[in-house]
């Protein structure tokens, strides 16, 4: 399996670009992301060195409810800026030239840019994580982050759970789900893999934790993926930046799998289909009027 890159690699290449190049030229750049999230990087009109990158998330109202403002700042620091450019959520104003002038800053911009939406929906994670430090239960924090589909994160004292309720238009996509998520339950069963979080999977009813919640995606077309996160996968500051970095995926990362296998299938019977057509082509009809013989050895004619 492939894990999917937390940071946005068109960002990052543009960065690295105009860090190293020509500063003098101007910048227009759009970039659609995962979930739905929108990009924009565009340089100022009196100062090429300057570059505003701005993001559009359909879920940021929630997430600014949840302190994603004050967690982006707390990394961003002066590149975020108080308001955001039009048609946008938050914009970082980054100076090349003073970039450029620091090995710290460099890294730091290189590092921390090309992951704006992972930090902006990080916010709602540490939420949650601070609840459970405190060996206290949370709210049920939603986020529904595109057209009928939705996560939930709940901490409790021994653990936090993240729900992910996602749609499968297609019968088929319900199938290989299944399929994958019986995998990760199989998979814990291995030695190697038994500190890996717990997995459950429900089709058509919401799990218990979203009984009577507003707002909950349902229907026949809605899966529901839930994850226990125990106190070994949020131990210290780096383990939970990578759990953050993981789960937050998760969607895109099964259906990406999904169209995956479903391309793989189609290329196999596309394989198979010409593998038939070669065969055929090499068959040789039989001849009008050939000549055949019989068990007993005697030969006749047969006429077409």
């Amino acid at each position: 399996m492939i894990l999917l890159d937390s940071h946005n690699t068109i960002l990052l290449d543009m960065l690295q670009t105009r860090l190293a190049g020509d500063r003098a030229d101007s910048l227009k750049l759009q970039i659609a992301d995962f979930d739905g999230a929108k990009f924009y990087a565009a340089t100022e009109s009196d100062n090429k060195a300057v570059v505003h990158v701005s993001l559009a998330l359909r879920c940021y109202a929630e997430l600014a409810a949840l302190g994603a403002n004050e967690f982006l700042a707390s990394i961003y620091g002066d590149m975020l800026q108080a308001t955001p450019d039009n048609g946008y959520d938050v914009t970082l104003r980054i100076d090349l030239d003073a970039v450029a002038a620091s090995d710290d800053l460099t890294t730091r911009v290189l590092t921390d840019v090309p992951l704006l939406k992972r930090h902006a929906m990080a916010a709602l994670f540490h939420k949650a994580f601070v609840a459970h430090a405190e060996k206290r239960a949370s709210d049920v924090f939603a986020l529904h982050y595109r057209d009928g589909e939705a996560f939930f994160v709940q901490a409790q004292p021994d653990r936090v759970t993240v729900i992910f309720a996602t749609q499968f238009k297609e019968e088929t996509d319900r199938v290989f789900a299944k399929v994958f998520l019986q995998e990760f339950v199989d998979a814990r069963r291995q030695a190697s893999c038994q500190n890996a979080p717990a997995v459950l999977y429900s089709a058509r009813d919401p799990p218990l934790e979203l009984r009577g919640l507003p707002d909950v995606p349902e229907g026949d077309s809605v899966g529901y993926v839930t994850f226990i996160l125990f106190p070994r996968h949020l131990a210290d500051a780096a383990t939970r930046e990578a759990t953050i970095s993981r789960i937050q995926l998760f969607r895109d990362f099964l259906h990406y799998h999904i169209k995956c296998s479903k391309a793989y299938m189609h290329s196999r019977m596309r394989a198979r289909v010409d593998s038939f057509l070669k065969v055929l082509n090499r068959a040789k009809p039989e001849l009008p009027n050939a000549e055949k013989k019989t068990a007993s050895g005697r030969t006749f004619v047969r006429r077409g």
